[in-house]
């Protein structure tokens, strides 16, 4: 791609004088504005700033990268600022946290153009700047002018020599980013220069946003030396390199130590890619990785997170047509909530047999959760051999396999029966595949019949003997324990479960409780009142106090970039949306963390004392109307909120105070 196709010269600003990363964006918003390539000036500077509180966007080298899509750009185009003075580190949030940015290149993007010229100009860029040359004749610019015309300068580092010991080898490599753009790219653009300084072939297939870029071919795989997967994400396709010896590390690893990864997959792999997308270990890989339990309690972590994730979305999805259903039953069509699963509404007619229909379609997912989960717990460890018998795992603790034999009080086992016997499925299913031998002309037999036939037969034999009669009786114990719990007892599960979502704002424990409570709510056994409230509360909480700080206090006790950061945490915390109060607990954990947690847990457990009532996943504000006692459900919210919000300004202001006493010029 040509990067001049898509901007002009008079779009390039030399020695900007700017102290923060709003002066930088506001300038050339509004130079974009000015020139004619927005519509609305305030729409698209929105969308910058809410791709900022998403994630850093600047870089390392002394470069960042905003961008924004939006309705409001008429085409795409993208402004260049080199400032006068680099910013100070952290001013600009970077992937490289000592990154002192110098160079801005502002990328506006018409939201029709999200997923073709947006992809395609990052992707360049990205690419190009991990170029020293280009980067080189960048910084050399003495005028707005010479930054524009070393737009050219694309040469190629060629500085390998005939000596060198790698010469004719060749190394295929795998990026990808968790989100598919900068860095797969840059990666991408680190390894093959450092290949070319080593005298290394290296090819890069880029598993991006856009899908599978320079897919690697089985010619290509045949002849490779080596496998390098830099990624951060599931790598797709993974079986297509078995037998390839192979290094996998992170994406981000190849920016600082590319030459270094790719010697070390020519010379000292950690292993051996094999059948079924894992890895035979080979001895550069310790004992303790081998063998020992701490890579095993990674790996169910790891299966229990990927369930829940999948888990999640249909959970949303049943919740949200049974919210409809219920809120349309009793505020349009004015009926009693409680027959709206009556059957006589199957021949009811108009509305009423519509919306009885959405309902029973909800509840009939929710029944599926425990499949979903179990089958997705057993593919994070077996991949896809494993989804049939964790399926089949999940369809028993979900209780599906008493209906369908006409079994009356069946009690299912629940989430810990799903959640074991999808850890079985994984590892039963992963030792068939690994074990079983057959000839190359009957090896198509294992996948299909003789791995998922013997592992869902394991499971029903354990389901049958063991986990319902077991994990059964565990439930319907905890049900029974619950149920009789005293109002104490509740407050203090509650309160755990709050803290636990409040800890990480959709990080490892936050998904965690998740689980928990969505299982037990999903099983009825308890709501998730606490929960969904803890999800809300300190999203709001943070960004309430960037916006009431001054008026509280008589000053700004925010940084500029955490106040505009504070108003998405806010908007974002009425949507359910938690990680907007991320960059407040990244920037300051031992304040943002704990108060956090203090708020949620009051909020929650008041919300709770006052006999508010939520059984539905739906956190956001549209599923406030499905709460039973609503009144006391808002009073947790808003103690919760202002428990926060009061908290955040005062402990800041009493810092910043004893800053100042100390000498120190606080000027926010």
């Amino acid at each position: 791609m040509n990067l001049k196709e898509i901007t002009t010269p008079d779009l390039f600003y030399f020695d900007l004088k700017a102290d923060n990363k709003e002066a930088v964006l506001d300038f050339l918003i509004h130079e974009l504005s000015e020139k004619g390539y927005l519509k609305d000036e305030g729409e698209f500077k929105k969308a910058v700033y809410e791709r900022e509180a998403h994630s850093a966007t600047g870089m390392e080298k002394g470069f960042a990268i905003p961008h924004g899509k939006s309705a409001a750009v008429k085409e795409a185009v993208f402004a260049v600022a080199r400032l006068q003075k680099p910013l100070a580190k952290g001013a600009w949030p970077s992937v490289d946290p000592e990154n002192e940015v110098e160079l801005v290149f502002l990328l506006a993007i018409p939201d029709a153009e999200a997923g073709s010229t947006h992809l395609k100009v990052l992707a360049e860029l990205s690419g190009r700047l991990m170029d020293d040359a280009f980067l080189k004749g960048l910084f050399a610019a003495k005028n707005a002018e010479e930054l524009y015309a070393a737009l050219d300068n694309q040469e190629k580092e060629e500085v390998a020599t005939q000596d060198s010991p790698y010469a004719g080898k060749t190394v295929l490599a795998v990026t990808a980013c968790a989100a598919g753009i900068a860095h797969t790219y840059m990666a991408a653009e680190a390894l093959e220069k450092a290949g070319r300084e080593l005298g290394i072939h290296v090819e890069v297939e880029k598993q991006g946003a856009s899908g599978i870029e320079d897919r690697h071919h089985k010619k290509a795989i045949s002849q490779a030396d080596g496998v390098l997967f830099a990624v951060d994400t599931k790598v797709k396709e993974k079986d297509r390199f078995n037998g390839k010896p192979y290094v996998s590390t992170k994406v981000a690893e190849p920016l600082k130590y590319a030459k270094e990864l790719l010697i070390q997959t020519l010379e000292k792999p950690n292993g051996v890619v094999h059948e079924g997308a894992g890895e035979e270990v080979s001895e550069n890989t310790s004992k303790n990785e081998k063998k020992g339990w701490r890579k095993v309690g990674s790996d169910i972590t790891s299966a229990i997170m990927t369930g829940i994730s999948y888990m999640i979305p249909l959970i949303v999805a049943a919740g949200l047509m049974m919210g409809i259903a219920e809120l349309v039953w009793v505020y349009v069509l004015n009926l009693d909530p409680g027959i709206i699963g009556d059957v006589k509404n199957q021949t009811a007619g108009g509305a009423q047999q519509f919306f009885y229909y959405v309902n029973a379609f909800g509840s009939m997912l929710f029944k599926f959760i425990y499949p979903i989960f179990g089958m997705f717990v057993s593919y994070a460890i077996a991949d896809r051999v494993g989804l049939v018998a964790g399926f089949a795992g999940g369809l028993f603790a979900g209780g599906l396999h008493y209906t369908f034999w006409g079994i009356e009080g069946g009690i299912p086992s629940g989430f810990l029966g799903a959640l074991f016997l999808g850890l079985v499925a994984g590892y039963v299913s992963k030792f068939l595949n690994e074990k079983i031998k057959l000839l190359k002309n009957l090896s198509a037999m294992k996948p299909m019949l003789l791995v998922p036939g013997i592992s869902v037969f394991i499971i029903f034999i354990l389901n049958m003997y063991f986990v319902d009669p077991v994990f059964g009786a565990l439930n319907q114990w905890l049900s029974d324990w619950i149920t009789s719990m005293s109002t104490s007892g509740t407050m203090v599960l509650s309160a755990i479960i709050a803290a636990a979502t409040a800890f990480d704002l959709g990080g490892p424990i936050n998904k965690a409780a998740g689980g928990v409570a969505i299982g037990l709510a999903a099983d009825h056994i308890f709501p998730l009142t606490a929960r969904v409230l803890a999800i809300v509360i300190p999203p709001l909480g943070v960004g309430l106090a960037t916006i009431i700080d001054r008026f509280i206090v008589g000053r700004r006790v925010f940084p500029q970039d955490l106040r505009v950061a504070g108003g998405t945490s806010f908007l974002l915390g009425f949507l359910a949306i938690s990680e907007g109060a991320i960059p407040f607990m990244l920037r300051n954990p031992l304040i943002t963390v704990p108060i956090n947690i203090i708020g949620a847990v009051v909020g929650s457990c008041t919300a709770v004392a006052l006999g508010a009532v939520q059984w539905l996943p739906l956190p956001a504000i549209w599923g406030w109307p499905l709460v039973q006692g609503i009144g006391a459900y808002l009073i947790g919210l808003v103690v919760g909120v202002l428990i926060i919000a009061l908290g955040n300004v005062f402990v800041r202001l009493a810092i910043i105070k004893k800053k100042e006493r100390n000498g120190e010029k606080i000027t926010y």
